[in-house]
């Protein structure tokens, strides 16, 4: 089982003059502790289970764009891009550009997002449910015609675009993963299965069913469900000293008989550097095992 840090958190002691040698600190550490992955969320304000709107939030792929130039091995995300926040011409060379200077280690983490109140404050496009599911769908097929040969025009019902050039293609080849964020059976995990290179998840009473219901998808869209990384996002949170480190380690094994391969998660007081460490210490290596 891989780890993977989530920071989602930018309001740190040192205030917004300190943000970017935290940030260095925080993804260098990360990278040295054996951390697979490193995301930020794709959001403007703060969300509510971290803290009220008003706290510190940065623009993600701008953030991603200076987290790779301070790393060289771990793979970097936006966990998950709202759909509907850049035109998917725009998001597709956005992705392409973080892959080419990240030297191949970006991933296309995307969702029909949720944040209405961000949207709305801020003038961003935020139409009814079912029409934010019909444009990521498109949204994936458009990234996926501009990372293949096919320059060709696309024409949706909600995108048209006239040739999907895309110079320089990604390095990561046949193109960056796609991780799609949410659990919806009807929609989210089919679009999984047609899709994506990984999906996930929430750990809880509902996980087996959610993968049984993947494997569904997987069998009605002709895919190999063993394909599919699985993924969760939990709190990896070692404790002071690491006296959490041994209920975190049991939780990961039981996710990892499920089939998950990934658990992604927030780090508490993550700018300390320490809990970093003590993860990369106790954790990751065991983890690594299972």
């Amino acid at each position: 089982m891989k780890i993977g840090l989530h920071i989602a958190d930018f309001t740190y002691p040192s205030g917004p003059p300190g943000l970017a040698g935290d940030l260095t600190r925080i993804v260098t550490a990360a990278e040295d502790a054996g951390f697979a992955r490193v995301s930020v969320m794709d959001h403007l304000w703060q969300i509510s289970v971290v803290g009220p709107p008003e706290h510190e939030m940065l623009e993600a792929y701008t953030t991603l764009g200076y987290l790779a130039a301070h790393t060289s091995r771990v793979e970097i995300l936006a966990w998950v891009t709202a759909a509907t926040y850049r035109v998917p011409g725009m998001l597709a060379k956005i992705v392409s550009t973080l892959d080419v200077l990240s030297g191949g280690r970006a991933w296309l983490g995307i969702g029909a997002g949720w944040y209405e109140e961000e949207a709305r404050g801020l003038g961003l496009p935020f139409p009814p449910t079912a029409e934010r599911f019909e444009r990521l769908e498109e949204a994936l097929q458009i990234c996926l015609q501009m990372w293949s040969d096919d320059d060709g025009p696309y024409n949706g019902k909600h995108y048209q675009l006239e040739r999907t050039l895309n110079a320089p293609q990604p390095l990561r080849k046949p193109h960056p993963p796609i991780l799609i964020g949410g659990s919806g059976e009807k929609k989210t995990l089919r679009f999984v299965a047609r899709y994506a290179q990984a999906c996930n998840l929430f750990p809880g009473p509902e996980l087996e069913h959610k993968l049984d219901v993947l494997r569904r998808h997987c069998d009605a869209e002709g895919r190999d469900y063993d394909e599919i990384e699985k993924t969760v996002m939990l709190p990896l949170d070692p404790g002071a000293n690491g006296d959490k480190t041994g209920p975190l380690l049991a939780q990961l094994q039981k996710l990892s008989e499920l089939g998950i391969q990934e658990a992604h998660g927030i780090v508490p007081q993550v700018y300390r550097i320490e809990p970093l460490e003590i993860l990369g210490r106790d954790v990751i290596p065991a983890a690594a095992r299972f």
